[in-house]
């Protein structure tokens, strides 16, 4: 599916080198050469940068790697609109709306990786006492973080032992010591599926780790693709080739080819082998909650190319602007929710409030929204809060979303609609910290909102409205807006 017309022109990638290349190119790179920090210095420079909206950052001298087997640190935020377009390989002026139907086609349409013998990250392959997770530039990002966290922009591989479904997430992870990283492992996320189920054998369950290659992966780790999807499949549809792979040394898992580092290694669900994790600085901007034992990967082998290039992220989902409304909007089409003409989630809430905007055509249309979407894979993070609005709306308009929610709802007329006790995300700092207990539920626990900012069709219709159930707007016909714009130069604009 072409996204536009000349949407040849843009980017097909395969790996972290490329990615880099391309955004120097576009004058969307700044290397900082002098010496940084890794503990919290590296972080701060981060952060300054993405409050500006800056360019992607490679940092090229950490002290204390200045010999290191990994001396390099790359770090996107993906603080632009352009800079998502290029990523999936686009024109840098492709509309946010096309890039969105562009993915949601992607997502249906995928295209099966390859396995190959050999690739790049096989250069170099690390066993038993050569294992040392210390070996790579990894930051400590935030300031009260609990440690190094080296699972912060990265894929992370399991495979469903009853499906051999291979699924690839991102979920954070801190170096424990030379071999050991404590994970975040939450029962309602794709690989604490997996998890359950290798606990209920009583079997370890085999993990891989990838940073780099194709950055379009770690996207798609956080992107809740749907559940028994193959998010290779997907970046393989979006890039129009197969993605390539190879075998892990000590599982049967796979990871990319052009990949710039791979740990791979066993999660052990006794937890006597638990280790203490957190805080760190989550995608909510808050930090986590008081340290606890979390299960631990145990690192079996490390491969990497030669002079790696750890990637990482400050503490965000990556970029949720393209990835997340497609998956919503599909999830919505899947589950026969009629009228859905735009989908949109914010750059801040990473998804956790999304907008919908519809073609009304009965009574409760905004509801069904709602419950498809709470009851959907890929909820655990997001649609918490609901907002769906008519088609005449401008979802991605801040004042025009403020105009419909102050003068389209009415929390008197059953607008408002607060879904209590369901599971959700245990980072929301705005939930109780008892109900954030992972042991107890298995995850966070949410109250959802559903805000119907549509016309309320209860209300009477009125014939000096025309027949409708509000009166008319400012806004002008078509045949005054077409003399306007035929005479503006007239007008001396």
């Amino acid at each position: 599916m072409a996204l536009d017309e000349g949407a040849a022109g843009g980017y097909a990638l395969t790996d972290l080198r490329e990615w880099i290349s391309c955004l120097e190119n576009a004058g969307e790179l700044h290397r900082i050469r002098v010496p940084v920090d890794w503990k919290v210095e590296l972080g701060a420079i981060v952060s300054s940068v993405l409050a500006r909206k800056g360019p992607a950052l490679l940092f090229e001298n950490i002290k204390g790697y200045e010999q290191g087997r990994g001396r390099k640190v790359f770090v996107h935020m993906i603080a632009k609109p352009a800079q998502s377009a290029m990523l999936f390989g686009q024109p840098k002026d492709a509309s946010l709306k096309g890039l969105i139907e562009f993915v949601r086609h992607a997502m249906e349409n995928r295209l099966d990786p390859v396995v190959l013998d050999d690739g790049p990250v096989k250069k170099n392959i690390l066993r038993g006492a050569d294992v040392n997770l210390y070996d790579f530039p990894v930051p400590q990002w935030n300031e009260f973080d609990g440690g190094r966290y080296i699972n912060s922009m990265c894929g992370v591989v399991t495979r469903d032992p009853d499906t051999g479904w291979i699924n690839v997430g991102l979920y954070r992870g801190m170096i424990g010591d030379r071999n050991r990283i404590p994970v975040l492992m939450i029962a309602s996320q794709h690989w604490g599926r997996h998890f359950t189920k290798y606990r209920a054998m009583k079997k370890p369950m085999p993990v891989a780790v990838f940073y780099g290659g194709d950055p379009l992966l770690a996207l798609l780790a956080c992107s809740q693709v749907p559940s028994g999807v193959n998010e290779f499949a997907v970046a393989g549809a979006i890039r129009g080739a197969p993605v390539e792979l190879v075998r892990c040394e000590t599982s049967d898992l796979f990871v990319p080819a052009r990949a710039e580092i791979v740990v791979e290694g066993f999660i052990d669900p006794d937890p006597g082998t638990f280790l203490m994790e957190g805080p760190f600085k989550e995608y909510t901007g808050h930090y986590s909650g008081k340290p606890s034992p979390k299960p631990v990967i145990q690192v079996q082998c490390i491969t990497h190319r030669d002079d790696p290039i750890y990637q990482g992220s400050l503490g965000f989902m990556g970029n949720q602007l393209i990835t997340r409304p497609a998956h919503a909007w599909n999830l919505l089409e899947v589950a026969g929710v009629p009228g859905v003409t735009d989908v949109w989630c914010d750059e801040v809430t990473a998804g956790t409030n999304v907008t919908v905007q519809i073609r009304k055509t009965y009574l409760g249309q905004a509801k069904q929204v709602a419950m498809a979407l709470w009851g959907s894979t890929g909820s655990t993070h997001a649609f918490k809060n609901v907002i769906v609005v008519d088609e005449d709306i401008d979802i991605r308009d801040p004042e025009q979303m403020q105009w419909a929610i102050a003068y389209r709802l009415n929390a008197g007329e059953n607008d408002m609609l607060v879904y209590p006790g369901t599971h959700g995300s245990p980072l929301d700092p705005s939930t109780r910290m008892e109900e954030r207990d992972l042991a107890r539920y298995g995850s966070g626990k949410w109250y959802r909102v559903l805000f119907d900012a549509t016309k309320n069709w209860e209300l009477p219709r009125r014939p000096e409205w025309g027949g409708d159930v509000y009166p008319p707007t400012r806004a002008f016909s078509d045949d005054y807006k077409e003399l306007v714009k035929r005479r503006w130069a007239e007008y001396g604009f």
